[in-house]
């Protein structure tokens, strides 16, 4: 491949843009966690949300109730948020890797 080929080539490998990634992981994060609990709460039954539960190892103060799933809600968008963040800067890292 000649210099103006691989120019080419790096010029046109997208990079991502970490704090949009950040944001948009965020939301899907925060907003799949509080419909997972919510849903759960909707359905009612003996052991609601046994496994989801489990997540108050990780997130101090979540619970299966609908103050849970506000409080599931932030933990979501801020675990969601750094996920995003980190897939985009590393994946930002291996492009420019690649390009140079």
């Amino acid at each position: 491949m000649t210099t103006t080929e691989e120019e080419l080539i790096a010029a046109g490998v997208v990079r991502l843009r970490a704090r949009i990634f950040a944001l948009v992981f965020g939301l899907f994060g925060g907003l799949a966690l509080f419909l997972a609990t919510t849903s759960l709460l909707l359905r009612g039954g003996e052991n609601v949300g046994e496994n989801l539960r489990l997540l108050a190892n990780y997130c101090p103060g979540y619970d299966v109730t609908w103050g849970g799933a506000f409080i599931g809600l932030a933990y979501g968008v801020v675990y969601g948020s750094l996920i995003g963040y980190v897939f985009a800067w590393v994946y930002n890292r291996f492009v420019r890797q690649d390009a140079a």
